[in-house]
């Protein structure tokens, strides 16, 4: 009886996992159709996040930009190089002329501004006067007082603050701290400096072999190598040197020609 129970049991099992069976294969033969059709409807379904014109646009030959316009615009074969040599000879063309009247332009502004430029405008050479004081042989005072100690190279004079009796190749001219000291006639600075006995003084060039010095002065208002024109300011009258302290505040005033001392008095006006 138990071996009846037992072969009926072992029976129905096997029926049951033969349904099971039978049941897996359908369901996975309806999934596998589902996702068939489903495939067959939208073949990019899976491409998540891609834009359906990048689809359409596969298998389509890509052009170079502006390539069709090259191909109409072609004018044919050798025109091309024509027009780039003659788009080149143009281009030099037109550098030629611009470079030319950019140089006249300069010429021309630098002459007007020459024009334009004071003398002694602080710019060596600003204005290249014509020194040609051989043939006026003329100055003008630098500072207005009375002269002090006058030139005197053939005889000695007698001498204040030193006490003693010397030549002296120059002009002492009385004047006052600070009174302007102006050119005595048109000119070139070639030298500057300062001297124990002269303080600080310019050395002018008149022209012709003259040259004019002037001492005892501050703030000087010229620089070496500038032009300046009669009666400019070169400076102020400073305080005296040591050598000159009973004199008093003046202007030294020294005229050469060609290293010859020359006695001022005889060409000031």
């Amino acid at each position: 009886m138990k071996q009846k129970v037992n072969q009926l049991f072992k029976d129905k099992l096997i029926l049951v996992m033969l349904v099971l069976g039978l049941l897996t294969i359908v369901s996975a033969a309806g999934v596998m159709t589902i996702r068939r059709g489903s495939a067959e409807e939208s073949p990019y379904l899976n491409m998540e996040g891609e834009p359906d014109h990048l689809a359409e646009g596969q298998g389509k030959e890509e052009k170079p930009a502006g390539n069709s316009q090259a191909e109409r615009s072609s004018p044919g074969e050798g025109t091309e190089e024509k027009i780039m040599a003659q788009g080149s000879d143009q281009a030099e063309k037109t550098l030629a002329e611009e470079g030319t009247g950019s140089v006249e332009r300069e010429i021309a502004d630098g002459a007007k501004e020459a024009e334009a430029a004071p003398a002694g405008a602080g710019q060596e050479e600003a204005v290249s006067l014509a020194l040609n004081f051989g043939q006026t042989q003329s100055m003008m005072w630098p500072v207005e007082g009375n002269v002090i100690l006058d030139y005197s190279m053939d005889s000695t004079i007698y001498f204040p603050t030193l006490e003693q009796y010397k030549c002296n190749p120059a002009l002492v001219i009385q004047s006052d701290v600070s009174q302007p000291v102006s050119a005595p006639a048109d000119s070139r600075v070639i030298a500057s400096g300062t001297n124990e006995e002269i303080g600080n003084y310019l050395v002018l060039d008149l022209g012709d072999g003259y040259t004019v010095t002037c001492g005892q002065m501050k703030e000087i208002q010229a620089v070496e190598g500038e032009y300046l024109e009669k009666g400019q300011v070169l400076g102020y009258v400073a305080e005296p040197t040591k050598y000159y302290t009973v004199e008093g505040p003046n202007l030294y005033l020294q005229l050469n020609r060609d290293q010859s001392a020359l006695d001022p008095l005889d060409y000031l006006e």
